[in-house]
Order: C-alpha cells, then structure tokens, then sequence
C-alpha cells in the first residue's frame, strides 16, 4: 500500500539555494552557540560527583544553595530530576575527597540546613579528572572514525561525489544537534554522544536508500535516446523515494517521543537527541546529501567503464 504516490513532481532541487542558505546560517548559528555559549558537559566529561537525593517535600533550590554553602559547595549544580521532590546536586572534584566523603558531607549539609531527615540519598556517581578526559577524547575519536569509515564505504558502494554529499550531510546534522544542546543548556553527556552516533547510522540510512533509487536511475537514464538532465533524475529519485524516507521517520519518531515522555529523566536528553535528529537527518538526507552529491558534477568524472562497474554493483 502506497501512502504518498511515488510518481510526485515535487521540485526539491528547484529550493537548493534556499535550503542551503537556511542550513548555512543554521551551522554559523551552531557554531557560535558552541564556541560562545559553550556545552553543559555532564560529569562524564568534567569530572565530579553527582549526588540524587529525594525530599520528602519540594524544597526550593535557593534554599538546597544556601544549605550547602557552609559545607563549601556553593557552586553546585543543582536541578531536578523528574519530581519536584528528587534533585540531581553536581560538585566538581575536590583534592584529597573520594565520593563517599562528599556524599556524607552534602547530606549532612542538607540536614544542617533544611532539618534532619530531610532527605535520604539515592544514589551517587564519580568521574575522576583524567577519566573524564580520556571520555572527551574517546568520544570526540568515535565520530571522527564514524565519518571516516562511512566516507571509504560510500565511495566503494558509490562514487567519491556520492560520499562527499553523504558526509556533508552528516557533518550538517551532527553540527546542528550539538548547536541546538548548547542553545537549551542541556547536558552533554555520554548518551548524548551514543544519540550522536546513532543519529550518524540513521541519516546514513536514509541518505543511502536515496543514492541508490539516484543510481538506479542514472543507469536508466543513460541509456535513454534523449537523457534527462541530472537535476531532473535527482528530484525524481527524491519523490520516488519520499514515502518510504517519511514513514520511517514517523514511525521512529512514535517510538522516541514516546521515550521521550514517559522513558523518565534518564534517557529525557539521549531521547531529545534523537529526536532532533532524526528530524534534521530526514531534512538533510534531502536537501544537503542530494544537492552537494548534484554540485560536484564533472569534478569526479566517471569513465565509461567506470560507470558499467557502478551500475553493477548490488
């Protein structure tokens, strides 16, 4: 059953200025908002202690501060975890502390200052300095070698144009995505990057099934008496395949926002992540992997015999 008509006329590639206007500013935008503003790295990258405690009333965060600051955590981040009675309190490291000492101390502090028994500990997390560090590599390094292998894979299954495109877009989504987390001050933390990588394998995915419809009919139109113009084969591939590129995203967007929602204040930003994504990703797969991949006609010329290779491929 067909849900849209693949035989749809829909000029995408006559809007390729406009959209790569809009993603440009999109990326300088993003940029800025990571070079000025920064991320909100997650203790899994700076190093510290992470301390959830639950209240038996919703206490005010000023107040959990004020509690605080004689034990000397003034600067904690506070924040609440899913009910306004559990709150998440991150301390950087501290010399000569381990993470039980100042468990014990925060909530002494909390009982000092808001009354024992005020609130019980939930549970507590440590990332030493080096180890976050160490993270900060590993993750940056796994979407460099992601986007690498995906480069020598393409360019194999395709043409070197074809792969470029593939990584243009890719680079536009992942760029973006941690654009938008360092504009709403979420934090960035190792879910956030598994969001990433998996955000890279379903872009991918989508842009894979569009070079391939554009293979097909590159071979089908080669052998016409009267070949169409290129743009006019793209675009057509895009319609043939937009049914398919909008139901699987529909279909994947059900699934995480329901993460999203009910999945609970663990897996809330890995599920936004995602989210954004696979939103960015499907806008990409057409309007950036298609046009770039369009726009180095004739710089990677494909020799006859070349070609006949190309089409043969599964």
């Amino acid at each position: 059953m067909q849900l849209i008509n693949p035989d749809l006329k829909i000029d995408f590639l006559g809007k390729r200025k406009i959209a790569l206007i809009f993603s440009g500013v999109l990326l300088l935008l993003s940029l800025g908002l990571i070079a000025g503003k920064g991320l909100n790295f997650g203790i899994d990258f700076t190093g510290g202690t992470l301390v959830e405690v639950k209240f038996k009333e919703a206490p005010a965060i000023a107040d959990i501060r004020k509690a605080l600051a004689p034990a000397g955590y003034s600067q904690a981040i506070i924040q609440e975890f899913g009910a306004p009675e559990e709150i998440l309190i991150r301390v950087q490291n501290q010399d000569a502390s381990d993470s039980s000492e100042i468990s014990t101390d925060i909530l002494d502090a909390l009982g000092a200052g808001l009354g024992a028994d005020a609130a019980e500990m939930r549970r507590v997390e440590f990332v030493g300095p080096q180890v976050g560090e160490e993270l900060t590599q590993a993750g940056i390094m796994a979407v460099l070698f992601a986007m690498i292998a995906i480069l020598i894979y393409v360019t194999f299954r395709f043409k070197l144009r074809f792969a470029i495109g593939a990584d243009a877009a890719l680079l536009h989504d992942i760029t973006i995505l941690v654009g938008i987390f360092a504009l709403t001050g979420k934090e960035f933390s190792l879910p956030v990057v598994a969001a990433i990588l998996t955000v890279i394998g379903y872009s991918l995915n989508d842009t894979i099934v569009v070079f391939d419809r554009i293979r097909e009919n590159f071979a089908f139109n080669r052998k016409k008496k009267h070949p169409d113009d290129e743009v006019d084969v793209v675009n057509s591939s895009i319609n043939q395949t937009l049914g398919r590129t909008l139901m699987t995203s529909v279909t994947t967007l059900l699934v995480v926002f329901s993460l999203f929602i009910f999945g609970g204040e663990v897996i809330h930003d890995f599920a936004f992540a995602l989210i954004v994504g696979i939103v960015v990703g499907t806008y990409s797969s057409i309007y950036i992997a298609s046009p770039v991949m369009l726009s180095l006609e004739g710089r990677f010329e494909t020799s006859d015999e070349e070609m006949e290779e190309l089409e043969a491929k599964p």
